[in-house]
Order: structure tokens, then sequence, then C-alpha cells
């Protein structure tokens, strides 16, 4: 079966989006980048012994931006950045994966056209994250409305991350930028 696209999803943690967007979109690949090895193991074993072998997905088990940075130009038609952390303190935003010299290597290994989705529960990191993607010539936001950014779409399945922040009371947020 030949893959129509690829995507790279950054911090998979437990998998649980991953294997959904491999599950359904089976003529797409899906690159996994995550360092944990709690969340690497957790994918491999939802994975491991299952009756239709799920074959559209390769895990990377160390930083992200080793991929990035070896990717093709224009080889990746999404990147899925959910619930990264948000490095709070203001002396350790520079560790924030969002920061401009990172967007323009995505904006790099991204198709035009491809979608970038970034979630966060954090109201300081959505605010960061915003004012970059904004102010970077290479991607527009997608949302028309509140809702868009409100509502997660039906193809983004929830995350723990995610069930974590709602059971804790915490608003999420569910930005969609396209490359230009």
């Amino acid at each position: 079966m030949q893959l129509v696209d690829v995507s790279l999803e950054i911090g998979f943690g437990g998998g649980e989006h991953l294997l959904w967007q491999a599950e359904n979109r089976r003529r797409s690949g899906i690159i996994g980048a995550e360092p944990y090895v709690s969340g690497v193991a957790k994918l491999l074993s939802k994975l491991s012994g299952r009756a239709d072998p799920i074959r559209n997905v390769r895990v990377y088990m160390e930083d992200a931006r080793d991929i990035i940075e070896v990717l093709p130009k224009a080889s990746i038609g999404r990147v899925f950045i959910l619930f990264p952390d948000p490095w709070p303190k203001t002396r350790h935003h520079k560790r924030r994966f969002i920061q401009m010299t990172m967007l323009d290597e995505l904006a790099r290994i991204m198709k035009p056209g491809g979608e970038i989705r970034f979630a966060t529960d954090d109201m300081g990191y959505l605010i960061w994250a915003l004012e970059r993607f904004a102010a970077h010539p290479s991607f527009t936001w997608l949302a028309r409305g509140s809702a868009d950014w409100r509502t997660r779409p039906a193809d983004w399945p929830e995350t723990r991350y995610e069930a974590k922040a709602i059971r804790e009371g915490s608003a999420c947020t569910y930005l969609r930028f396209v490359r230009r």
C-alpha cells in the first residue's frame, strides 16, 4: 500500500491520538516522537498483538527536533503538538517548543496547505503560541469564530492529558494553522 501523506506527532504521550490517527487514516503514515520511555511503551503495547496490525506508524524515542532537522522539505502534511509542556515559569519560556526558529523548521518540512494542530490548557502558552503563529509569515490561523478553537474537531480524539485537564476544570483550546 502506498501512503498518500505523512504526519508528525510531537510528544505523543500515551499514544491515544497517534493510534487513533493511524487506525482511521490507514493510507497515511504517522511518525511519533516521544522521549519518555513510559509513553513509548504504552503505544507499543497498544500496537503489538493486534488482530489487524497497524503498519503506518513509526516511533522515534528521542527529541522531535532530531527528526525535524533531517526531514526533507515539504514532506509532512500534518503536525500535531498536543498539550506540550507549557514551561510556565518565565525563565523557562525558552524551553517551550513553539519558538520562531521551530516554526521556521516546521514551515520548511510542511507541504503547502499542510496543517498544524496545537492544543493546550495553559492560557499563558495559548497566548505565547498565538503571538508566534500570528507573526510567522508561513502560517494562517484557520479559526473563523470562537467555536473553532474552543471545540475539538471530530477527527481529533481526546488525549489523556486533555481528559485530565477537563477533570481539573481547565479550559482546553484547539488551534489549527495552515501552511501558506
